[in-house]
């Protein structure tokens, strides 16, 4: 019989591998796309469309699944997601019509689902003062993002880019037996019955949780946005191969997965509000450079003209991709650690609400990069983007969290009462 700290770790384990190989197949078109892209002779709007699709079913998804983990606990839940997404991942290696893919990547969506549900199966696993660490390390599986861009690549030079469905949908398969098979139910966890829907939804009428979603829909949402665009950008701006321009984006994917574990330590040591203040002024000076497009001027001068070149070689980008990336795994497990400070009650649904938002922000802001791609020419503009949605959060953090405008606050216990 397992103690309950070996049931600890073994829960906490499997749920981060497992969202790990859910993150990475919500992530494939990031690089499958680009193959498709070119069959299909795709615009940049209709390639933004393309890999942001598995985004919309996977956010407009987390709510419920956030609201089934509280009622019926995650273990069958995160089972079930699993299971349910081997056939139409699978399916994506025979689609030959762009409605083909766009069809299929809902279904593959769904994938993206599992963070509500993981996050509040592992969370109540953990006593409060360390439910930030383990939650940190369970959006670890972030990761799965730089785990698509080594993987990916490999497969589509290898054997096609049809080869990566297929090896997605039996490495799903194979997890979500793994899952079963070393994880635990407590039924502690959840009570049938006891809460209704229409009561996890009144969380929607607090203002304190669509302040979580607009912090989440830059760290989680840009995130993911950007770990679907960066291949195809560093491809155009800087003409790298596939390889090399996926292993180049990987260097944002990687620290953007992976360090969430010690953003979740540092919450707990310094609490979410400081963290998530600073994560939101160095992401502001990280997007302000990035901003900043390639540009040659020519100055008239005494002696004739001066040409000068200002922009970011691809160094520099990389290497302020990296930071950006850093800061945002830690924005991403300090807003959770909001979550489970305020809401220890109700974090399935809660999460679910920011997630979805922090999702819908993954989902929309592919479309716009293409967008503004399209329209402007300027690659850069997509960073301009995402420095005026960090400019909101800063506004909002400033107005309610250090000046405690009392109009814009809410309780959590009296909005849900």
């Amino acid at each position: 019989m397992a103690t309950h700290t070996q049931k600890q770790v073994s829960v906490l384990t499997l749920s981060t591998l497992a969202f790990t190989v859910c993150f990475a197949i919500w992530m494939m078109f990031a690089v499958i796309g680009i193959p498709i892209k070119a069959l299909l002779n795709l615009n940049e709007t209709e390639f933004g469309i393309l890999v942001a699709t598995p985004i919309l079913t996977g956010s407009l998804i987390r709510l419920p699944l956030g609201m089934w983990t509280d009622k019926f606990g995650g273990r069958i839940v995160f089972f079930v997601l699993m299971v349910a997404t081997v056939v139409p991942i699978w399916l994506i290696g025979y689609a030959t019509a762009y409605w083909h893919f766009l069809f299929l990547a809902l279904f593959v969506g769904v994938a993206g689902g599992s963070f509500s549900v993981g996050i509040a199966y592992v969370a109540r696993w953990f006593p409060k003062k360390r439910q930030g660490f383990a939650m940190g390390i369970f959006g670890a599986g972030n990761s799965g993002a730089a785990l698509t861009k080594f993987v990916a690549p490999t497969l589509v030079v290898a054997y096609g880019w049809q080869s990566v469905a297929h090896v997605y949908a039996v490495a799903m398969l194979l997890m979500a037996i793994l899952f079963w098979i070393f994880t635990y139910t407590d039924t502690k966890h959840h009570v049938p019955g006891q809460v209704t829907f229409r009561e996890q939804l009144l969380a929607l009428k607090d203002p304190n949780v669509w302040k979580l979603s607009q912090y989440y829909s830059i760290v989680f949402g840009g995130y993911v946005a950007l770990s679907l665009w960066l291949t195809k950008y560093f491809i155009t701006e800087y003409g790298f191969s596939i390889k090399t321009a996926a292993l180049m984006a990987a260097c944002f994917s990687l620290p953007g997965g992976v360090m969430r574990a010690v953003g979740g330590w540092i919450s707990d040591k310094v609490g979410a509000h400081r963290l998530t203040w600073w994560v939101m002024w160095i992401s502001w000076i990280c997007l302000f450079l990035l901003s900043y497009p390639q540009t040659d001027m020519v100055i008239q001068t005494a002696k004739g003209e001066f040409a000068l070149h200002i922009g970011l070689n691809v160094w520099v980008f990389t290497a302020l991709l990296f930071i950006l990336g850093l800061s945002w795994a830690f924005g991403k497990a300090s807003v959770f650690k909001y979550i489970s400070d305020e809401y220890p009650d109700n974090i399935g649904v809660v999460s679910g609400i920011v997630g979805l938002m922090g999702g819908l922000g993954g989902f929309i802001l592919p479309i716009l990069f293409g967008a503004i791609v399209d329209l402007t020419g300027i690659s850069s503009g997509i960073f301009m983007l995402l420095y005026g949605i960090t400019w909101v959060s800063l506004i909002w953090m400033y107005l309610t969290e250090v000046r405690k405008v009392p109009v814009i606050r809410t309780s959590a216990i009296d909005t849900l009462e």
